[in-house]
């Protein structure tokens, strides 16, 4: 790795010369963008169940802790495939794994839509993240070795729009299917565009030449190890705060499990001669710093898109439309920022456009944490607006800054590892958010009970006045109904300052991430890929 300041944007004279440089043709550009289509909606899958559980819940008898599993397979599949996809993709080809994994994805979409018990969802729902997961990285490994460094800048507003607006709209579009439609819809919305996605991949993308001299030496243990801990580890992160974490068997023998995994995936993989999943990427300092602050920005986003609508709905009882035109907000500042964005990319420094990103987004949960009770649409607006706004000033520079430095051969395994880390930050955040608002939500309700005395004057009159108020509409129980209410509104306060907490704790892993961006080294603007020196 170099110690120079600035990335030579010269290869070495070994070095063949970038193959895009020779133009991208109409062609490449509807294959592309088809292949953009079907990572939009691999992505949106990840989120667009959460407003509608309950009616799923109904729809297939299932218990309230089984319908959990409607989400929680999905994400477990997905994350398992992901580091998979960089090996699949040089031994299977690009294309080959893309319409594979887009008409498996389709498949399952009808699948989920037709499912008739909790137990054939849960199995619909695996399939379809695992083999809808390789679309992701597979379309940010395109956009690094199908377009010159000219264009990378424009390619990286596209990809940070569907990265992002993805997961932000995906509860929105759940939640007005869910009440326009039936919540069947969630997956038969899949089924159209995923035919069409296909065929015009098979008609427009490029063939390549599979690699199946890769099959010897088939790394079979590094898959079971990469499955082994990357599905135990979700499993814990996604049932070990409903589960009381360790306290629970299944839940301490899969952590169990998961670090004996991982430790033994370091092992093989860094010294196996044909690994499935090539850690070695991580040696480039640009690399493993995007790949953190990638882990950082997963945080920021889902954690946001699960807090607010929360917020929404538990304090201020919006229902799932009104939730949507609210959280509209943050995907309508994102769209308009877009321009902006890439015009930044090519002017400036891609760290200060990060950092720029990175205090920006901060500062909007900050914004955020001020909430109370009483908050209404345009007391949220302007925290919407800047977190909007802030995410393609640090999506787009993440990409350049993790994947502008390797050469092209290692891209698509990188794309990979660089995928995994976001929305592994988002399952881990998600995980200690709501591990937060448990512990939180207690110790705010103690605390407020503690305040709640007859010594009080104001607690006193109020709850005469209450008493006063129920007398004779409930009898003799005006009493118990004024410190019902009374009880109501602790509650409900305790949850206002637990939100107000989350918000803070996701301000200040933003806040902390801005003290990693000396360590970065600079990228060319609109460089990328293989011509990037080490």
């Amino acid at each position: 790795m170099s110690t120079d300041p600035e990335v030579r944007p010269e290869a070495p004279p070994s070095t063949p010369k970038h193959p895009a440089e020779k133009g991208v043709s109409g062609r490449d550009w509807i294959g592309f963008m088809s292949m953009v289509v079907g990572m939009f909606m691999a992505i949106l899958d990840i989120q667009i169940v959460s407003s509608s559980l309950s009616e799923i819940q109904a729809g297939i008898s299932a218990g309230s802790d089984e319908v959990a599993w409607v989400q929680t397979a999905y994400l477990i599949a997905e994350v398992i495939m992901i580091p998979l996809s960089g090996w699949l993709a040089r031994l299977l080809s690009t294309r080959t794994l893309f319409l594979a994994s887009c008409v498996t994805f389709t498949l399952m979409s009808a699948a989920c839509a037709f499912a008739w018990d909790i137990n054939s969802m849960i199995l619909f729902r695996g399939l379809q993240g695992f083999l809808g997961g390789a679309m992701i990285p597979t379309v940010f490994a395109t956009s690094f070795i199908l377009f010159p460094k000219r264009m990378q800048a424009g390619v990286g507003v596209l990809m940070g729009l569907t990265a992002t607006m993805a997961p932000t709209l995906g509860p929105t579009i759940g939640g007005y299917l869910t009440q326009s439609l039936t919540w069947h819809w969630l997956f038969l919305i899949n089924v159209l565009p995923g035919i069409i996605v296909t065929v015009l991949v098979y008609l427009f993308v490029k063939a390549e030449k599979p690699h199946w001299e890769m099959l010897k030496g088939f790394d079979l243990w590094g898959i079971l190890l990469v499955a082994g801990f990357l599905g135990c580890l979700e499993y814990v992160l996604e049932e070990g705060n409903r589960n009381d974490w360790f306290q629970d068997d299944a839940i301490f023998w899969s952590a169990v499990v998961s670090a004996v995994c991982f430790v033994a995936m370091l092992v093989r993989e860094l010294t196996y001669s044909h690994p499935v999943v090539d850690l070695r990427a991580f040696k480039n300092r640009n690399f493993l710093l995007g790949c953190t602050f990638s882990f950082i920005l997963g945080i920021g986003l889902y954690g946001s898109t699960y807090v607010v609508p929360l917020y929404l709905g538990e304090v201020l009882h919006y229902d799932s439309l009104e939730i949507g035109l609210t959280m509209m907000v943050t995907g309508g500042f994102q769209f308009m920022s877009a321009p902006v964005a890439g015009t930044l990319i090519k002017k400036i420094d891609a760290r200060l456009m990060l950092g720029m990103g990175l205090a920006l987004f901060g500062g909007g949960l900050y914004l955020n944490s001020d909430l109370t009770s009483n908050w209404g649409y345009w007391d949220l607006f302007l925290p919407q607006a800047v977190r909007g706004s802030a995410l393609m000033l640090c999506f787009i520079p993440i990409n350049q800054l993790a994947l502008g430095m390797l050469p092209a051969h290692e891209v698509q395994n990188a794309s990979g590892l660089y995928n995994l880390m976001r929305n592994l930050g988002g399952a881990i955040g998600l995980a200690v958010i709501n591990t937060a608002i448990t512990d939180r939500t207690k110790l705010h309700e103690l605390r407020l009970a503690e305040r709640i005395t007859d010594a009080r004057a104001v607690v006193t009159e109020q709850f005469q006045a209450l008493t006063d108020r129920f007398d004779g509409q409930f009898a003799t129980n005006a009493e118990a109904a004024a410190r019902a209410v009374i009880s109501q509104r602790l509650e409900l306060q305790a949850l206002v300052l637990t939100f107000q907490d989350v918000l803070l704790l996701m301000a200040s892993v933003f806040l902390v991430a801005l003290l990693l961006m000396p360590f970065m080294k600079k990228v060319t603007p609109g460089g990328a890929g293989a011509d990037a020196a080490h």
